[in-house]
């Protein structure tokens, strides 16, 4: 049985529709921020044309469509669950004739759809403009960033749902989440591309969960690398990293102490 969440994804996009000048001011500096790091990317490929299979094409198009996926993908400022965790409000949503990791998914859904339209295809728009993008070759090559998108999204939201069930024994797990917002970045390609780190790195990096955020769809994108072995680490990561949400949930609930009143 669906209902109810594909309300719940019409719901999650109209929530964050509803805040159109937020929307408006994080493009601008997201375009911003994205001017400066295509900057120093092409400063650095001036010296050098090639880097790891970076020309100036791959790497302005790696710039805009990671400062596009931020929002999209959402690395950091998710930390309803663990509030609601804290004030004893998570009775309620427990108590809901839904499951709740599910609910919460579909409105992580809403949410990344209206951010597709918002934040992501504006900077790819806008630096296409002023850079040479590297569009993909294969027309299929679209569909594949389609679903690489929405795989990000849910592997994203896996890793987002157990930081935030951890507040179901930390009580507050601001800490946690700061420490993932500054690591995710790194560690996920967002900041640099991952193929620019030690070989070593990348090798300990290929057993995580974190390339698939932001440096798989931008490969997919640039028809880098076998895409269905792509995709296919993304699924496997969404589906475990919900298999292992669910069940600290469930432990989780096991032993709640309910905070408020």
């Amino acid at each position: 049985m669906l209902a109810p969440y594909p309300q719940l994804v019409v719901a999650g996009f109209r929530r964050y529709a509803t805040y159109r000048q937020a929307a408006l001011a994080g493009l601008t500096t997201n375009l911003v921020f994205g001017l400066l790091r295509a900057a120093v990317l092409v400063a650095v490929l001036a010296e050098r044309p090639v880097v790891a299979g970076y020309d100036v094409a791959v790497a302005v198009t790696y710039v805009w469509l990671g400062q596009g996926l931020l929002t999209v993908v959402m690395l950091w400022g998710d930390s309803e669950l663990s509030t609601r965790v804290r004030t004893g409000d998570v009775v309620v949503d427990l108590g809901r004739p839904w499951d709740l990791q599910a609910a919460m998914l579909a409105t992580d859904l809403g949410r990344a759809g209206f951010a597709v339209l918002s934040r992501l295809v504006p900077p790819v728009a806008f630096g296409a403009l002023l850079f040479p993008i590297r569009w993909p070759e294969r027309p299929v090559t679209w569909a594949l960033f389609a679903v690489a998108v929405l795989l990000a999204v849910v592997v994203s939201f896996g890793v987002r749902f157990l930081l935030n069930t951890s507040a179901f024994w930390l009580l507050d797990a601001r800490g946690v989440l700061a420490v993932w917002g500054v690591a995710g970045g790194v560690l996920s390609g967002m900041v640099i591309p991952l193929v620019w780190f030690p070989p070593a790195a990348q090798a300990a990096l290929a057993w995580t969960p974190a390339p698939s955020l932001f440096q798989i769809p931008i490969d997919v994108f640039t028809e880098r690398g076998d895409p269905v072995g792509a995709l296919a680490a993304q699924a496997g990561w969404a589906v475990l990293l919900l298999a292992v949400g669910r069940l600290v949930l469930r432990r989780g609930s096991a032993r709640l102490v309910v905070q408020g009143g």
